[in-house]
């Protein structure tokens, strides 16, 4: 029998993570011949992750460079993969998400005439600048593709609303919960020392990203003050700030937290370092996507610190609540959670709406049944 050839296509970390068990679960499976290609968009945190998870790239294109422009990173994705796309002719590519890396990639594909496989199809906002540029780059990969892996329900019901073909579309759990599972562990050591030394049983400890692009000035100016607010009034919180390196994060952040001696901040952490402090802290504040996915898998609360989610199963499901970008709600909500046990145990034990941690499995038995395997 002749192998279905599937290029997986990804360059950023949040992608290496979630694709990472599909990999690995399509070349554990003898009907397809699976190859790697990295466009490198990051390329040091991207890297981390493939160690860890001893993946080694088919093709690298190694993009990445100071002060890339989206219009860069798209038109040089196209006029990269182009000769590979040709060389190899792969039956199906697969792109992960929304970033730019996924978006460029799906649309050289469309222009080879391959079929496109979308995994984590079908989050939306409805409000095409937040997140910016991942709401339009995924509302426009699901127009170009051919087979959507929804993590939920209410990912494929967003899908059907735009014309979709249902039979296109097969809801899977996030493959986010599968690397999840692989990586955290009771007995971790962390490489970071400082990790090491947080008495996580009688510290509260909060752990806090803010990295996007919308929350850059004065959002972040109240996202910090309310971290400065909540470590002073609660002596027993402390605080874990992995920053991420744009430079105007740094400008805000340091002024405000930096003379702080419960709030640490650290540069960004390998993905295994991540999710173990994410196990062990006590509640999670995030602009993140995939941390809303992720934190309550590990029955920790998150506090979402943006306006709008295009995850809204995780609000209905009472994992994560909205917190804004207002610093009064955000002190509000935060410490609410602080003071009021049933409240906090009530999101702890809320089920997890992303999976179970058996979506590269139903993927790949998914893109089987697309081939008539």
């Amino acid at each position: 029998m002749k192998k279905i050839k599937i290029m997986i296509l990804f360059g950023t970390r949040p992608e290496a993570i979630k694709m990472a068990p599909l990999v690995i679960a399509l070349k554990k499976d003898p009907r397809f011949q699976t190859l790697v290609t990295l466009t490198a968009q990051h390329r040091e945190m991207l890297d981390q992750v493939l160690e860890l998870f001893s993946i080694t790239a088919d093709y690298d294109l190694n993009l990445m460079k100071p002060g890339q422009t989206l219009s860069y990173l798209t038109a040089s994705i196209l006029n990269e993969l182009k000769p590979i796309l040709a060389a190899e002719a792969p039956d199906m590519i697969l792109v992960h998400g929304d970033t730019t890396t996924a978006f460029a990639a799906a649309l050289s594909a469309f222009y080879e005439q391959i079929p496109i496989g979308h995994v984590e199809a079908g989050l939306r906002t409805k409000n095409k600048y937040s997140p910016y540029p991942e709401e339009m780059n995924r509302t426009l990969i699901s127009q170009l593709g051919d087979l959507h892996f929804c993590p939920t329900v209410g990912n494929r019901d967003n899908l059907i609303r735009e014309d979709i073909p249902q039979n296109q579309i097969i809801i899977t759990g996030n493959t986010v919960i599968d690397a999840l599972l692989m990586t955290v562990k009771a007995d971790y050591h962390f490489e970071n020392p400082l990790l090491n030394t947080i008495d996580y049983q009688n510290r509260r400890v909060i752990l806090l990203t803010s990295h996007r692009r919308e929350n850059i000035g004065v959002p972040m100016e109240h996202i910090f003050s309310a971290i400065r607010e909540l470590v002073l009034a609660n002596p027993d919180v402390e605080v874990v700030f992995p920053m991420h390196p744009n430079p105007l994060i740094a400008e805000t952040a340091l002024p405000l937290l930096a003379d702080l001696d419960r709030v640490h901040i650290l540069a960004p952490l390998d993905y295994s370092q991540m999710s173990n402090l994410m196990g062990r802290a006590y509640l999670v504040l995030t602009d993140s996507g995939g941390i809303q996915e992720e934190a309550p898998a590990l029955g920790k609360p998150v506090v979402v610190l943006r306006h709008e989610t295009e995850r809204p199963e995780a609000v209905t499901a009472g994992t994560v609540v909205m917190g804004g970008v207002d610093k009064n709600d955000i002190i509000r909500i935060t410490q609410q959670l602080l003071d009021d046990p049933d409240a906090y145990q009530t999101m702890a034990h809320a089920v997890n709406p992303y999976g179970d941690g058996k979506t590269s499995h139903r993927i790949c038995t998914a893109i089987a049944e697309y081939f008539n395997l």
